[in-house]
């Protein structure tokens, strides 16, 4: 495992992360810092992928929080989770461009599920990708998730979610049994 996962620090977001998580979201997805990673959605989507107000609703939420990776002082990753009954909702997944590809994901993916599992006692995680990101499912298949065919649409017209450049954009429920 790569060293850096030792100097990580894993916390609840709080309303003075917002500014910083947004940032982040934003240069793992979208525009041109984003293809200094592999998770860029900037051939498939423009636009913003998160607001200010959309993570503090988060933050705010009895049911959710921002689960915030720090190293060196600084944010590198961070993801959502929603308790929904018997299981959980994991999104707003999002590291740092320039260190993706050296197991930080698959770190900070793993302590989502054990700190899920701890604080609320499900046995599923759920989220959804944009079905056209085969690399991305690829990616979250290789650490249990299985794909379940069930899509819903893309928001279309709603600028909070992006601006499709493409017209087959839809997103896919993934699922895993935490065990």
């Amino acid at each position: 495992m790569d060293t850096t996962a030792t100097r990580l620090t894993f916390r609840d977001a709080t309303e003075a992360d917002v500014d910083a998580l947004v940032a982040l979201v934003e240069s793992a997805y979208r525009g041109e810092s984003s293809r200094a990673g592999w998770t860029t959605e900037a051939d498939i989507l423009e636009g913003q992928r998160t607001d200010p107000e959309g993570v503090l609703e988060v933050i705010r939420s009895s049911d959710s929080r921002v689960l915030t990776v720090e190293q060196d002082g600084g944010i590198v990753a961070c993801c959502q989770l929603e308790h929904r009954g018997d299981h959980a909702y994991f999104g707003m997944f999002a590291v740092s461009p320039t260190l993706q590809g050296a197991g930080l994901g698959k770190t900070v993916i793993a302590e989502a599920e054990r700190q899920a599992r701890a604080a609320w006692g499900v046995t599923e995680m759920h989220m959804t990708v944009i079905s056209v990101r085969d690399d991305l499912i690829a990616w979250y298949e290789r650490r249990g998730y299985r794909r379940t065919g069930r899509m819903t649409p893309f928001p279309y017209g709603d600028e909070r979610f992006g601006v499709p450049r493409r017209d087959d954009l839809r997103f896919e429920l993934l699922v895993k049994e935490l065990v």
